[in-house]
């Protein structure tokens, strides 16, 4: 389901002023869902990046639809600019200076594998996001990824150390699901 323009440019704007809202409050923007559009108030599952300098500033989200669209942004926009534990809080001089990214993610759908070889060969580069788990151990890599692990193989291995587990680790009981998505921003 692609979004018109203007429903992504609500939710451009959204996430913008959510992140003005926490530098200006201390608390998400306050958003009432019957204001927007209908399209904005299905579950849908998002992540917001933030980049400062086309270096990663912030990357929030949920793999599962629990909230409508526009509040999903709203939220995670605000987690990726005070919430994100990999960074410091968002400054007030730097709202304007990032550049910030919406992923809508489908559903996900698991993958059937025989092998790890099997999987790799059922990736598919710069469309597919990926969630790998193993045991209590989980890690996504958004499809964005691709754009700095290209090959199929090392952006297996790359979700892999994400997830807690070693480059070369392989279980049968490995899941894999797959999602895609699309980009706003």
């Amino acid at each position: 389901m692609s979004l018109s323009e203007n429903n992504r440019q609500i939710l451009l704007d959204l996430a913008y002023q959510s992140i003005k809202s926490g530098l200006e409050t201390g608390h998400p923007l306050n958003i009432n869902l019957r204001d927007y559009p209908i399209e904005l108030q299905q579950q849908r599952a998002t992540f917001v990046t933030l980049d400062k300098n086309k270096q990663l500033r912030g990357c929030i989200g949920m793999l599962k639809a629990v909230l409508p669209l526009a509040e999903d942004i709203v939220e995670n926009a605000f987690s990726a600019a005070f919430k994100d534990p990999r960074f410091p809080a968002v400054e007030m001089p730097e709202l304007n200076e990032l550049g910030i990214h919406l992923s809508i993610l489908s559903p996900s759908v698991a993958i059937e594998f025989s092998s790890e070889q099997d999987l790799i060969a059922q990736i598919r580069p710069n469309i597919d996001g990926l969630i790998l788990e193993s045991g209590l151990r989980r890690g996504t890599f958004l499809p964005s990824v691709w754009e700095s692990i290209p090959n199929s193989t090392q952006f297996l291995q790359h979700l892999k150390q994400k997830a807690g587990l070693a480059k070369s680790y392989w279980s049968d009981q490995i899941k894999v699901y797959r999602y895609t998505t699309e980009m706003i921003g």
